[in-house]
């Protein structure tokens, strides 16, 4: 100490009040910063855990609906809704396991597993892919106000088309003729979702419908 000049002695004992003055706030702020990236590696981790456990069970998932066999499905999405919900794996198995009960005339489990991936689905895409499979279920089992109601979403635009044209189906089931027409139309606007086949076979609905 005796060697340093004014100056640095000043500005030493500048630090030293300084650092009274605002050391432990420095310190808990980086004890915060420190937890924080420590939670956010745990949780990296627990998340990578956890898609690398559920990653075999829709493994099982996948040959159960090659088989069409709808007790195993039911089992692994089960499983994987269960235990590994927030992982990428669950909304794909609840739509998969979805699709095999509708194909073995299982409406009631088929609803349940795609209100689920519609409800709970991480991302809006597969949210929205949901809601069009739920939609056709309601259709099918005749509630066409629930199926309405699942339709009129907002959803990104790559489904505009394809929400419309279902709207238009549902509509026109209701005998709401005007209305239907103005689905259709709009799913022919946004054609980009639609594939040249469906297309058509919306034209061929709007004119089935006439002009009114």
């Amino acid at each position: 100490m005796s060697n340093l000049d004014l100056e640095e002695q000043e500005q030493l004992a500048e630090l030293k009040a300084w650092w009274r003055q605002h050391g432990n706030q420095v310190v808990m702020a980086i004890t915060v910063v420190l937890l924080a990236f420590a939670a956010w590696n745990a949780w990296t981790w627990y998340q990578r855990n956890q898609a690398a456990q559920a990653a075999p069970v829709y493994a099982e998932l996948q040959k159960a609906a090659r088989a069409g066999d709808a007790k195993a499905a039911r089992e692994a999405a089960g499983t994987i809704l269960e235990n590994y919900p927030r992982t990428s794996y669950a909304a794909m198995a609840a739509l998969l396991s979805a699709k095999v009960h509708f194909q073995n005339g299982d409406l009631k489990t088929a609803r349940a597993q795609l209100q689920w991936a519609a409800d709970n689905a991480r991302s809006e895409e597969l949210k929205t892919l949901a809601r069009l499979r739920l939609a056709n279920v309601m259709i099918d089992e005749g509630a066409l106000e629930a199926a309405l109601k699942v339709l009129t979403v907002a959803a990104p635009d790559a489904f505009a088309a394809a929400l419309a044209a279902t709207r238009g189906d549902v509509l026109a089931l209701q005998k709401k003729d005007a209305e239907a027409r103005a689905a259709y139309k709009l799913a022919l606007e946004k054609r980009e979702g639609l594939d040249p086949t469906l297309r058509d076979v919306v034209q061929l609905k709007l004119d089935a419908l006439g002009d009114g």
